[in-house]
């Protein structure tokens, strides 16, 4: 007992120490990159590879790459102005043993966190960069001396303390915190809450209200999977209450809590990356994704609507839904840091890691409360150790992920395969742009069915980006293209992640849920596709008009297509409003 008290002091002090670390990045001005980011990792080390060992070895063997990890770290930070005048390359065999040391241990840290696809891609980009030069043809280069290709991945800014690495610590750790802050108090209830507020009463009310808390949960969480499993703890359950379908149940908690990481404002760590890829403004980029996000959810409630039809799926009964006061107190939950992230970003004008930080000061201040604002010392001890450990593991996971996506953008710099790859797109298309971002399309499915969403981003991006962009897109066209498409492996078999879990949570077969889901879920395929055909549907910052009204044009077309895929009726009729729908989005009609 005593073992287990001062292991849990270990781990709360641990991740009190690096929520510290990162809310202290933000106040206390400008640290160098060669040393914020080495310390980045060596906070998020010990999570990765020791909690949740699952037997002695991998306990054992965690705790020796971690001890390794951060000494190679630390002397990156210590050494730091040394470091930046070696221009990255290495000195003497001692900088190549920790360059090598920080190079597996980033590649395993990716294995434990999240398998191994992707640090087997980032390992073929090793190989490639040591030996590429002896392969023939265009897909070969030059070769790079040894100390200069390990020193540019591991001393300087071009590989593991790149750019990515960069927006993990200074952006995205910092709303990680926050939406650990919140979902520690009692915010996901209040989403759930005003979700049957709002959409309970209605036909279909169950799977509606699924939908809306599964937008409002799925944009702090950033995860399709920890949406599932969050919210359809309790939305499952309600809709089989009412007689729902299981597959259908299952597909709708799957489909919603897969489109959380496109619904502004925060769109898990995405948004982050993109800033820093595109250089787009943040704002900018929540102004421009916010009509293909409610797209989405609309095309999801036009399906739930005839599926109403259907199966005549009934409403949450009145004595079943949440009363007002309820409503009212858990809405605070996550209205009050909301409001305060909004006001700071949008009227004081902050930096959003700066709003951030006032916003999770703001819900950490609420954790002292429960839902019948009472304040409970036991209690309060508990959420603040929920919001601590939840937010170092997830700040780990998504470090771990970055980190290692850093080797394979920093392979794609110095050897220059990422223009060569360009090139094969462009020519494997034949220079059009619908052919190439069909290939992305497709690259961007195989790519997420094996790695997350944000690393299947970037890396698709990294390669296929350029080809768009050369070939009309603006920048942040392509970047949100690659974005959405890098989601559909949540739903998409063979792979579906999110369908996997509600299926698992709800008993039924999954290949079922992910058909019900596909269609359902119809506007993930379609919505990037209208965002090139009606470009003026991103930039509702720049020309409002024009973007609501290609927003008014896809919405329609959406919900003809989404009726005729899963409403009643013969095949002709069906068929007719799919294709008239199409004809809407796509601009064959003028509306």
């Amino acid at each position: 007992m005593q073992t287990n008290r001062l292991a849990a002091g270990f781990w709360l002090t641990l991740a009190a120490a690096l929520v510290g670390y990162h809310m202290a990045l933000v106040f206390s001005g400008l640290v160098p990159n060669l040393v914020s980011r080495p310390l980045h990792m060596a906070f998020i080390l010990p999570f990765v590879f020791m909690v949740g060992a699952t037997s002695r070895l991998m306990l054992w063997t965690g705790v020796v790459l971690t001890l390794l990890g951060v000494a190679a770290a630390l002397w990156v930070a210590v050494n730091h102005n040394a470091l930046a005048d070696q221009y990255g390359f290495l000195e003497g065999p001692g900088q190549v043993a920790i360059a090598i040391t920080l190079l597996l241990v980033t590649l395993e840290a990716a294995r434990r966190a999240i398998g191994w696809p992707l640090p087997l891609v980032a390992g073929a980009a090793l190989i490639y960069g040591l030996w590429g030069q002896h392969i023939p043809g265009q897909f070969g280069h030059s070769g790079t001396p040894l100390a200069s290709f390990l020193g540019t991945l591991t001393i300087a800014e071009g590989g593991i303390w790149g750019q990515l690495t960069g927006v993990s610590v200074n952006v995205v750790a910092i709303f990680v915190i926050f939406g650990a802050v919140l979902n520690a108090g009692a915010a996901g209830q209040g989403f759930m809450n005003i979700a049957a507020a709002a959409a309970g009463h209605l036909k279909g009310g169950a799977a509606k209200v699924s939908v809306i808390s599964s937008a409002l949960f799925g944009s702090i969480s950033g995860s399709a999977s920890a949406n599932v499993a969050s919210t359809g703890a309790i939305t499952l359950p309600a809709m089989t209450r009412l007689g729902y379908p299981k597959r259908l149940a299952a597909a709708v908690e799957a489909v919603a809590s897969s489109g959380g990481q496109i619904m502004p404002p925060l769109m898990g760590a995405g948004a982050f990356v993109m800033v820093e890829l595109t250089g787009v403004p943040y704002t900018a980029i929540m102004a421009a994704a916010i009509l293909p996000a409610i797209l989405y959810f609309w095309a999801v409630w036009v399906g739930i609507n005839a599926y109403a039809q259907r199966y005549d799926l009934k409403g949450i009964a009145a004595k079943d839904q949440p009363k007002r006061r309820d409503v009212i107190i858990t809405s605070l939950f996550f209205l009050v840091p909301f409001t305060v992230l909004m006001i700071a970003m949008f009227v004081v004008g902050y930096t959003p890691e700066f709003a951030a930080a006032l916003a999770i000061l703001a819900g950490a201040a609420l954790l002292l409360f429960d839902t019948e604002l009472r304040i409970e010392p036991h209690a309060v001890a508990s959420r603040i150790g929920v919001a601590l450990i939840g937010a170092a593991r997830q700040v780990a996971m998504i470090a771990a992920i970055i980190l290692c996506a850093s080797i394979i953008i920093g392979v794609l710099s110095i050897t220059g395969l990422g223009v060569k790859i360009t090139s094969l797109i462009l020519e494997g298309a034949g220079g059009m742009l619908w052919p190439s971002l069909l290939l992305t399309a497709l690259a961007c499915l195989v790519l997420g069915m094996e790695v997350p969403t944000t690393a299947a981003y970037v890396i698709c991006v990294s390669v296929a980006g350029p080809a768009l962009t050369k070939l009309g897109l603006e920048p942040l066209q392509a970047h949100l293209f690659v974005f959405w498409f890098a989601l559909l492996s949540t739903i998409t078999p063979p792979v579906c992640g999110a369908v996997f879990i509600a299926a698992g949570m709800i008993g039924e077969n999954w290949l079922k849920v992910a058909l019900s889901a596909m269609a359902l879920g119809i506007g993930l395929y379609l919505i990037p596709l209208g965002m090139i055909a009606n470009p003026n549907l991103i930039r509702l910052n720049t020309d409002p008009v024009a973007a609501i009204f290609a927003f008014v044009r896809v919405g329609a077309g959406l919900g003809l297509i989404s009726f005729g895929m899963i409403g009643a009726g013969g095949a002709a009729k069906r068929s007719a409003l799919i294709v008239a729908g199409l004809a809407v989005m796509f601009g064959w009609l003028v509306i």
